[in-house]
């Protein structure tokens, strides 16, 4: 059998195969899936059932919410906290994929102007899905009137599609209470 010598690739053809090995390498181009994990123990509740409209319309974004059995919040995924509210109510997250999250301790909880709150980050600081955001006296919350629903958003959910929501107990740090695509 005779061995058929392989053409060599034009120009162009190397280029576009050397820009499609390195688009795959890199990631460019590609859709990327990632998850938000549960900011504390508690039943799920879906951000359309949540007493405040700002949540319930998704006039912030997309996201999810839950009950929490504690005052201990985690951070929901890996990333740099951009922000920590004056009133240590709401904390922001950068993720490595640019998403903009919001953990939000309470509803209307501003109010408190930071009572019931402890911070346990700073901002800056790089955190992972688990790590300890916050302290949130919940009794407090109760006792002023305001709900204890923590509430995980996407601020910038509009290139952003949701995988998947979950239902049910949620272990914090644990249970992936989101799962989206970016892209």
């Amino acid at each position: 059998m005779q061995k058929v010598k392989k053409a060599e690739p034009t120009a162009a053809n190397r280029m576009l195969q050397l820009s499609q090995e390195v688009s795959y390498m890199f990631g460019f181009g590609k859709k990327k899936d990632g998850v938000l994990c549960a900011v504390q123990n508690g039943e799920i509740i879906p951000v359309e059932k949540l007493p405040d409209p700002v949540f319930s319309q998704k006039v912030l974004g997309e996201g999810t919410a839950l009950l929490p059995e504690n005052g201990l919040i985690l951070s929901p995924c890996t990333g740099v906290v951009s922000n920590v509210a004056d009133t240590l109510h709401a904390y922001g997250i950068t993720t490595d994929d640019g998403l903009e999250i919001l953990v939000h301790i309470g509803i209307d909880t501003v109010q408190l102007n930071g009572q019931g709150f402890e911070s346990l980050i700073q901002e800056g600081a790089r955190v992972k899905a688990g790590d300890p955001l916050a302290k949130a006296d919940l009794e407090c919350i109760r006792n002023h009137g305001f709900g204890t629903h923590v509430v995980t958003v996407i601020t910038n959910s509009e290139d952003v599609q949701i995988l998947s929501t979950a239902s049910g107990k949620a272990k914090g740090g644990e249970t992936v209470v989101l799962a989206y695509r970016k892209g």
